[in-house]
């Protein structure tokens, strides 16, 4: 029986050899399914390492025989459910009290900004969530507030699962039959995840200028009922001097006639 052909290691199949493709390339070549789920972790718990260069590479890899499919699925998807669950216990760690008194620091913020947002996510937390993992710059993130608020860890395991199943699935997917040109994925989701963080920039500006704008006019209401307060006073000086001028006029009067009477 003759035995299979020996699989060639990413590096000598054209892929980088450096930079972080080739840092990832080295992983799969090494430890294989593991391997990608070492560094799928390692994106979720530091953002900047970015899963559309793992994740392609991985279907890649599997179509290229270093491990198959099912493997390329499994440990990536498990490598995203481990980052996260990290992320959800220093969350937890850190607690609701401390970011309440993290929150009454900051500037331009209000209690009741937070409160707000804990309303929402108390309403919503399970849909974000389950969505989040499949927006870039977010997919890591969510996995704090619900870290803070407790979600029942059962239900932030399922929902993470399930979400990161379904975007490991598509890039996976995309890298496993682009072959070689897996790396064009990376070009797309890049462009998803800067129109991402556009939008992110502008929600934050808009926020600022309203909160800006909404300082200066109570400032300017608190100089305009300082000025009303002032006026108020001199207007009450104003009416004391004028009694106190007509008391002591009633006085002289009241003596001089009580002289012409003697």
């Amino acid at each position: 029986m003759p035995l299979p052909p020996p699989t060639l290691p990413l590096a000598l199949a054209g892929e980088p050899a450096d930079g972080f493709a080739g840092w990832a390339a080295g992983l799969l070549d090494t430890l294989g399914g593991p391997g990608a789920g070492l560094a799928i972790a390692l994106e979720n718990l530091f953002p900047p390492l970015p899963s559309e260069v793992i994740l392609p590479l991985t279907g890649f890899a599997a179509g290229q025989g270093v491990l198959s499919l099912g493997s390329a699925l499994f440990w990536t998807t498990l490598g995203s459910v481990v980052g996260a669950v990290a992320l959800y216990w220093i969350g937890a760690l850190f607690g609701r009290q401390r970011m309440h008194a993290l929150w009454a620091r900051l500037p331009l913020v209000k209690v009741s900004d937070l409160e707000r947002t804990e309303r929402w996510f108390a309403r919503h937390g399970t849909k974000a969530v389950l969505l989040g993992r499949m927006v870039p710059i977010f997919r890591s993130l969510i996995s704090v507030p619900a870290g803070v608020e407790r979600m029942p860890l059962h239900v932030f395991v399922a929902l993470t699962t399930v979400g990161s199943l379904l975007w490991n699935s598509v890039l996976v997917l995309a890298g496993y039959w682009l072959g070689d040109r897996w790396d064009l994925v990376e070009g797309y989701v890049g462009v998803l995840s800067k129109i991402v963080l556009v939008l992110v920039v502008v929600a934050l500006a808009a926020f600022l200028a309203v909160r800006f704008r909404g300082r200066g006019r109570g400032r300017r209401a608190g100089q305009h009922r300082g000025r009303g307060h002032d006026a108020g006073q001199d207007q009450g000086r104003e009416r004391d001097a004028g009694q106190d001028r007509g008391h002591g006029a009633g006085q002289d009067r009241g003596r001089a006639q009580h002289r012409r009477a003697r």
